[in-house]
């Protein structure tokens, strides 16, 4: 089984890792402004020499190729042809062999990043790090007959390669190779560089496997002793993404010992660039998925349908927003202006946060009723002119069971901002009939029923003591009325119908045993000036309710 529990904490660990040993890289320029109608009625230069990434590549690939009288035009040196050449093989030399693989970071823009307002026409494209202290690569911004701009290879950077050549001659000669893995091979490689790419990737998983089951060999012990689940066994510290992510640190480290090309230090250098984004987004997703874990264990079981769907929810959007971050810094990275794709991307947000407003809102107002607890599954509530019972707690709606046994669904959005009452959050139950007495009942009738009455209250084990009362507070139309106020203390409604019940029966008894009944409702007739007074029963119900 996967351990969850410590890819938690090898995700913390790596994101240190990843801010303390990451390769600082310059930060990105600002945006250049645009060019101007000049510059833009100009055909671009046929050898790519009207940005600064244009004049660094085309002198590699010309280089490269041996085409020593192109990658001479990349040269802002005024020399005789066989030294101009000459001195374009010693710029390669160099660049291949010491020059950063940063080259997606140089500016694709005619005008150049203008990263020095000083100097706009100078670029630098790196350093160069050598005995005598770093040396600068820069690229100038040259102007040409016709209104025509170029970047070439600055003059100060030239004066300065003749002694780099020597220094990487003499490195060279210094840790040479066997003929039989310094010589060209598949794709213009040399066989070293395929035995380190290709060798060195099944190596390093090799001894990540082994560092993995020594961790857990170290692990294992404080697992059994403080993890909340001791019986669910670890069997893996360094998830994959773990790997991944510190195979790209090593690689950056790695890379500058071996004697490796430009190019393929590019290459490396952006796969591993690519497997760091890709890993750290891999473990903040991994994060998230534990920390979801996390939230669910510490809610409520009664809570735990609806808040398990709506953390889902928030981790799905959590995982989301992780992904687009991790792909726009990786456009960024290699150099793309990811502005375009963002503003559509918020465009098509808006279009589709309009269409799903209704939906939204109620999503928003399930996760308060969820967060909030204002209601929970089990709840008797009453919600406007809906009674019922609460069976689930959904994202757009909540169910309830009314007393008929049928089911309403009622949507989030109205809930929120309808009035709330929970009958089944009651503490005690309120007992409050209204006793009639009919007009011929005597004081003393009366003061019987009222005695009786108290009695009852007070000798009921059910009924609170501190909040009860019987009296004798209105003559209406046809009636003497008795109002009875008291608490009964019950756990359910059901108990509660029973004492209520026990308690009505007693007040009957005690309006029998005053010698009077209870009113029915009167009226007055008047029938050719005799004045009768006639009584309107009630009529019993029938078992049809008629």
């Amino acid at each position: 089984m996967r351990c969850r529990g410590w890819s938690v904490v090898s995700v913390c660990v790596l994101a240190a890792v990843v801010v303390g040993a990451a390769p600082q890289t310059n930060p990105a320029p600002s945006r250049p402004p645009a060019a101007t109608p000049a510059d833009s009625a100009v055909d671009p230069d046929p050898l790519g020499r009207h940005t600064p990434r244009g004049t660094v590549r085309g002198f590699l690939a010309a280089a490269r190729k041996g085409e020593r009288k192109v990658a001479r035009q990349y040269l802002d040196a005024r020399l005789d042809e066989p030294a101009a050449q000459q001195l374009a093989h010693q710029l390669y030399v160099v660049l291949d062999a010491m020059l950063p693989a940063r080259l997606t970071q140089i500016s694709d823009e005619a005008v150049g990043s203008r990263a020095n307002p000083l100097a706009p026409n100078l670029e630098a494209i790196g350093t160069i790090a050598s005995a005598a202290g770093e040396v600068e690569v820069v690229v100038e911004r040259v102007e040409r007959g016709g209104g025509e701009a170029v970047w070439l290879f600055s003059n100060t950077t030239l004066r300065a390669i003749p002694a780099l050549y020597q220094e990487v001659s003499r490195r060279q000669a210094a840790r040479r190779l066997p003929d039989f893995v310094d010589r060209t091979g598949l794709g213009g490689l040399k066989r070293v560089e395929w035995l380190v790419v290709l060798g060195g990737i099944p190596l390093f998983f090799l001894a990540a496997a082994l560092l993995n089951r020594l961790l857990v060999a170290i692990v294992r012990p404080l697992w059994r002793r403080f993890a909340a689940d001791a019986t669910r066994p670890i069997t893996n510290v360094l998830p994959l993404p773990a790997r991944l992510l510190i195979f790209a640190l090593v690689s950056q480290w790695l890379l500058p010992a071996f004697p490796l090309s430009l190019r393929v230090r590019q290459f490396c250098s952006s796969a591993a660039g690519a497997l760091a984004i890709i890993a750290v987004v891999s473990l903040l997703i991994i994060l998230n998925a534990e920390l979801e874990q996390f939230l669910l264990r510490r809610i409520s079981r009664g809570d735990s349908p609806a808040a398990a769907a709506l953390l889902r929810v928030v981790r799905r959007v959590v995982d989301v927003a992780y992904v687009f971050a991790g792909l726009g810094v990786m456009l960024r990275y290699f150099g793309v202006d990811a502005t375009p794709a963002l503003a559509g991307v918020g465009v098509g947000g808006i279009a589709v946060a309009l269409a799903a407003q209704k939906t939204l809102e109620n999503i928003i107002a399930g996760a308060s009723l969820i967060f909030d607890q204002a209601v929970k599954v089990g709840d008797f509530l009453k919600i406007g002119e809906v009674v019922g019972t609460v069976e689930h707690i959904g994202l757009r709606s909540t169910r309830m069971r009314t007393p008929d046994r049928t089911v309403v669904r009622i949507p989030n959005g109205q809930i929120a901002g309808a009035t709330l009452e929970t009958m089944s959050a009651r503490d005690k139950f309120w007992f409050h009939p209204e006793v009639r007495l009919r007009y011929e009942t005597t004081p003393a009738q009366l003061r019987g029923v009222l005695d009786g009455c108290r009695q009852l209250l007070a000798s009921h084990p059910a009924v609170q003591r501190e909040e009860q009362r019987v009296r004798f507070h209105r003559v209406a139309p046809y009636s003497f009325d008795i109002e009875i106020f008291a608490y009964v203390l019950a756990r359910n409604w059901s108990e509660f119908l029973q004492i209520q019940e026990q308690l009505l029966f007693g007040v009957t008894e005690a309006v029998e045993r005053s010698g009077t009944a209870l009113a029915l409702p009167s009226q007055r007739t008047y029938v050719g000036g005799d004045e009768r007074e006639e009584s309107s029963r009630v009529q019993p119900l029938s078992r049809t309710g008629r």
